[in-house]
């Protein structure tokens, strides 16, 4: 669930206004996310009437590639399928200094989130633990 944190200012149906000008501008198309791959239809690329403006074809960018250290599990990680405790490199080969993979990239990434908080690294946190912790049904209070 989304819970938007600026109702005074942002409505539910956004702005309409900026979004005609986005949607006259992009079009809605596949893309591809550096460890997971190809996505159909997840990203927006320029209209045919602005492709003198398109820096892929100015600039012949062709098919581009990423190679993932073989040890990040980046992938896994940006689907909810592991978390950053599971990856071998995680706290030692990578690290926000040095990272491997986009969730370690930037302050926002779950493995750099996992890494500021200290979780598997020896301090503070060695699991994902939940955020409020919760009575058994026949202890809870009312």
């Amino acid at each position: 669930m989304v819970e938007n944190q600026y109702a005074r200012a942002v409505k539910r149906e956004g702005v309409p206004l900026a979004q005609k000008q986005i949607f006259e501008v992009f079009e809605v198309g596949d893309r591809k996310w550096r460890g997971v791959g190809e996505i159909p239809m997840s990203g927006y690329r320029l209209r045919d009437r602005y492709a003198r403006l398109d820096a892929e074809l100015k600039f012949d960018v062709g098919d581009i590639h990423t190679n993932e250290h073989p040890a990040c599990i980046a992938g896994a990680i940006l689907t909810g399928e592991k978390t950053p405790i599971d990856c071998t490199a995680y706290g030692t080969l990578c690290s926000p200094q040095r990272p491997l993979g986009a969730p370690m990239v930037s302050s926002e990434g779950t493995c750099a989130a996992f890494y500021g908080a200290g979780r598997g690294l020896g301090i503070g946190f060695s699991a994902p633990a939940p955020l409020i912790q919760l009575a058994p049904i026949g202890e809870m209070r009312s």
